[in-house]
């Protein structure tokens, strides 16, 4: 008997299983190298850069520190400042400025104010600081004129050749001041217990006050007293276990009582000490 003849497959053709199973595999292959491994590194694009915070530099560190200006008047509009007249700065150079020269030029620094200038008993022309104020990256001068009476803090900035005072303000004798990158920010005790604070930003004309706030400091509760506790209270030892509670006159135990103090024998006095009983023999 002669055996069935074998199906023959026509050329060029695939199963369809054997096709499907290759498109399985493919799949779970994109799956498998297109999803990250745990754990593993992200490229998240480029680090932003972030600067570092301003830092609090104190001018005339020396002088003792203890910490409002006057506040201007509402809906009133300064001029816009003007260069100091008869005077230019060669080179450019605001640090080599004479600081002097440049009050005595200013035609905003008052009479009182220029007493300094000379010979005068407790009075004071400090010398500059120079810190950049604007944002140019120039440096602007600060000073502080002292006279009995009256402090006042300047600020000039250069244009071009010329100086600019960009900021003129009475402060109180003792005052403190700092700045914070471009910031000028003036501390000043305006009572015992109160402390105000004034900031001041450059607005593209002169340094502007943008803030001013006043702080409590007065004096805080002693440290490890409890809340609602006096001081005395806090320092009061506690009783002692095991032994029996005392009683001091501030704080007699109700319905005790009090007995009357009995007279104190002066201490001068020697105390003489009793006789021992002598007891009758038993008779016999």
């Amino acid at each position: 008997m002669a055996a069935p003849p074998a199906l023959r497959r026509r050329p060029g053709t695939v199963p369809v299983l054997a096709l499907a199973g290759l498109v399985v595999l493919l799949a779970l292959a994109a799956l498998a190298f297109g999803r990250p491994a745990p754990g593993g590194l992200h490229d998240q694009g480029p680090v932003e850069v972030t600067a570092p915070p301003a830092e609090s530099l104190p001018l005339w560190p020396q002088l003792p520190t203890t910490p409002a200006a006057a506040a201007p008047t509402p809906g009133v509009t300064p001029k816009p400042p003007q260069p100091v007249p008869d005077l230019t700065v060669p080179g450019r150079d605001i640090t080599a400025v004479d600081v002097r020269a440049v009050l005595a030029k200013d035609p905003a620094v008052g009479a009182e104010e220029r007493q300094a200038l000379g010979s005068c008993t407790g009075c004071e022309v400090r010398t500059p600081e120079f810190r950049d104020l604007t944002g140019d990256g120039q440096p602007e001068l600060i000073t502080v004129v002292t006279v009995p009476g009256r402090v006042v803090l300047h600020v000039y900035a250069l244009t071009e050749d010329r100086m600019m005072p960009v900021l003129q303000v009475q402060v109180q004798p003792a005052f403190n001041a700092v700045t914070i990158g471009t910031d000028l920010r003036l501390y000043e005790s305006t009572s015992v217990d109160v402390r105000t604070t004034s900031q001041y930003h450059w607005d593209g004309t002169r340094l502007a006050l943008t803030e001013r706030k006043d702080e409590g400091v007065g004096l805080l509760p002693p440290t490890g007293a409890e809340p609602g506790r006096s001081a005395t209270a806090a320092a009061e030892p506690g009783p002692v276990p095991g032994r029996p509670t005392q009683l001091t006159p501030k704080q007699p135990a109700p319905e005790a009582v009090v007995p009357s103090p009995r007279a104190v024998r002066p201490s001068s006095v020697p105390v003489q000490p009793s006789a021992p009983a002598v007891l009758p023999e038993a008779k016999r």
